[in-house]
């Protein structure tokens, strides 16, 4: 259940991506600029991140579920109705920040219910769910956005978040109130605390923040040269893209098992030469569509894997503050996909497809660099449950 409102949750953030040409011609953007609007949305993730997401570990959880779910209806809904540029952006810093509470307290959520030894395959399991639903997500938009228009891609995920609050309000258990004693303006503090002496939480978090670079820059600019000739695909076409990512995403959720294992290092590097090799691939997207299809689902297969490994070790670093380890790590993952998100579409403008392709080869090496020299700062080979940072 967790699992499926995470992909529901998830997939707010993501529905804009397959959309930008719609909403360019809509509002009059250039696709130079059009990819501000995933960058509102990842900005509405970091304001969340920072501001909402640790207060799972300072309210009562299923409360706070509730909330968010009424506010997203209404970001949902301002959205389908924005008749201006401005309005639009705010809409969407609104649905950016209450889609990624959601779904990154329901992750908290889920390493609050699991047993140490088992943390690992249980977030991973529910990571499975936020992976399905950001790559169904493109499936979707595009299918009910040629069907029905953009806005209406908007109004179906406010259906999905009135269903999501029945089925909680019935299902989802109980937890003890956690007693942290202290106040919200302390609890933010801490994540200040957390963010300089977790060495495990920044490590992985600057990796995440390259990875999500890397996935944000192929996913947002993938819509511009596919709705042009000579592809000239719908939207609908070009969100079965997401179908294929599955396959990748589905194989990395195995990656949760293996750092129970100790093996969350070695799963971290074939994940990262995935990443590199899915890149050369994408690039030859003018000779084969069919290399394009691989080199997805290596991109996902490779990013999925990290971020579970990731959230795998910081999990285990602190089990008094698994919400404000949620929130400060995927504050790394909204600067890495806002800027991939907008210098994608920059790149795409001035030196095509190949360029995009460039820009995401680069930040995939800057990743594998980056994970070579931590390592020093990383253990090794301790089981995922026991892994403490000093």
């Amino acid at each position: 259940m967790l699992a499926i409102c995470c992909a529901a949750s998830v997939a707010n953030v993501y529905y804009a991506q397959p959309l930008l040409d719609a909403i360019a011609a809509d509002f009059g953007i250039s696709h130079a600029m059009v990819g501000g609007v995933i960058t509102a949305t990842q900005l509405g993730c970091a304001l969340a991140l920072f501001f909402v997401v640790p207060l799972g570990d300072l309210l009562d959880r299923k409360r706070l579920v509730t909330l968010q779910l009424v506010a997203l209806m209404l970001a949902l809904a301002l959205v389908c109705s924005a008749n201006s540029l401005w309005l639009l952006l705010a809409a969407m810093v609104g649905v950016g920040m209450l889609g990624t509470a959601m779904t990154q307290g329901l992750i908290a959520y889920s390493a609050v219910l699991a047993p140490p030894e088992q943390r690992g395959r249980v977030v991973g399991a529910a990571q499975s769910g936020v992976v399905i639903g950001l790559l169904m997500a493109r499936v979707l938009a595009g299918f009910v956005s040629d069907v029905l228009g953009w806005r209406m891609v908007y109004l179906v995920s406010a259906l999905f978040a009135l269903l999501m609050l029945c089925f909680l309000r019935l299902l989802l258990p109980n937890t003890p109130r956690a007693d942290t004693g202290i106040s919200y303006q302390a609890l933010l503090g801490s994540m200040f605390t957390l963010l300089w002496r977790e060495k495990v939480l920044w490590v992985r978090g600057v990796l995440a923040m390259l990875m999500f670079a890397a996935f944000s820059t192929f996913w947002s600019a993938l819509v511009l040269p596919l709705s042009a000739a000579p592809y000239s695909m719908t939207h609908t076409a070009i969100g079965a893209f997401g179908l294929v990512g599955v396959i990748g995403a589905l194989a990395a959720a195995r990656a949760g098992h293996l750092t129970d294992r100790g093996l969350g290092q070695k799963t971290t590097a074939w994940a990262l030469a995935c990443l590199l090799l899915s890149w050369p691939a994408i690039a030859l997207m003018d000779y084969s569509i069919w290399l394009l299809i691989v080199g997805i689902i290596l991109l996902d297969l490779g990013g999925q894997a990290i971020h579970v490994v990731n959230q795998s070790m910081i999990l285990s670093s602190r089990s008094d503050a698994h919400s404000r380890l949620i929130g400060c790590y995927m504050l790394f993952y909204s600067v890495g996909s806002g800027l991939g998100a907008i210098g994608s579409t920059a790149m795409y403008a001035r030196w095509s497809w190949l360029g995009v392709c460039g820009l995401g080869f680069a930040i995939s090496l800057l990743a594998l660099l980056f994970w070579r020299l931590s390592m020093s700062a990383m253990p090794r080979r301790a089981p995922a449950f026991a892994l403490q940072a000093d």
